[in-house]
Parts: C-alpha cells; sequence; structure tokens
C-alpha cells in the first residue's frame, strides 16, 4: 500500500499519469519473524504511447523491518519493455519524461522509469535507475522499443 501512495504521489508532482499493476512476486529468503524477503514484478503501461508497457523486476526486502514498511530495499532490479500492438510516437512527445516510480524505502529511495526518444532510429527507450534523497545509484537497467509509426 506504501508504494502505491509513494508513486501516486510523485506521478501527480511530476504531472503525469501511470498505469501501474503487480503482477506477482517469488520468495528468495526465508524469514523466521514478518514476510520472506521477494522479487516482485510490475507493470508500467506507457501513459503517453500506446501498446507499450514495461516490465520492472525488484528485489523486496522481508523480516520485522519489510512487514512494517521501514525497510530499504537493494537497488537490485530488471526492466523489459514491449510493444503489444502498434506502437507509434506522438509528435508532441518529451524527448525525457519520467514516466513511473516504485518505492523502495520510507520515503527517502525509489526507482524511477524514465522514457526517451531515439529520434534517429524511431526508438523508444526506457531506463530504470535508483534514486535516494541525497545520493543516487549506478544501478540501472535499459529496455528499448522500435516504433513502426512516423513522429
Amino acid at each position: 500500500m506504501k508504494r502505491l501512495v509513494f508513486a501516486l504521489a510523485l506521478t501527480c508532482l511530476a504531472g503525469a499519469a501511470q498505469a501501474q499493476t503487480t503482477i506477482g512476486s517469488v520468495s528468495t529468503n526465508f524469514r523466521l519473524i514478518g514476510p520472506n524477503d521477494k522479487v516482485v514484478i510490475e507493470r508500467f503501461d506507457d501513459p503517453k504511447v500506446a501498446n507499450v508497457s514495461c516490465y520492472a523486476s525488484f528485489a523486496q526486502t522481508g523480516g520485522v523491518a519489510g512487514g512494517i514498511g521501514v525497510a530499504t530495499d537493494p537497488s537490485e532490479f530488471a526492466l523489459n519493455c514491449v510493444a503489444h500492438g502498434a506502437v507509434s510516437i506522438p509528435a508532441d512527445l518529451p524527448q525525457k519524461e519520467e514516466m513511473g516510480a516504485i518505492s523502495a524505502s520510507f520515503l527517502f529511495k525509489h526507482f524511477i522509469i524514465t522514457r526517451m526518444v531515439d529520434t534517429q532510429d524511431n526508438t523508444l527507450v526506457y531506463v530504470l535507475i535508483s534514486t535516494k534523497v541525497l545520493h543516487g545509484s549506478p544501478a540501472n537497467a535499459v529496455s528499448a522499443v522500435p516504433a513502426g509509426g512516423s513522429q
């Protein structure tokens, strides 16, 4: 629930709408007390480009701290974006724009999905990065979706 509230608040501040859906999770480490550590899969539908969805997987810390929502998740994640129909890049699409976020701690760390346009190859490039209030992280993942239409 805290992930959804934080992502919605960040989206409102950025002025963009996002469609975020949790697909599921896989337990990776047993915890005697509190929830297990796990890898979570979420889908982000691009709000400005039809037929493009990005799937992000990320580590989520369990245990007591994770169970009450105060654990900081590690900067371990992956990203894969796919076209599930014809993709056309809208003429007014910004060259670079944040399109979604995942909370990785209580207020201070999150993962952000940013869309960029490669106009030379008519391709959308999505990058997932880890940020903190004071220091970011070099951890990142990238995925690209070719467009079939013209700009």
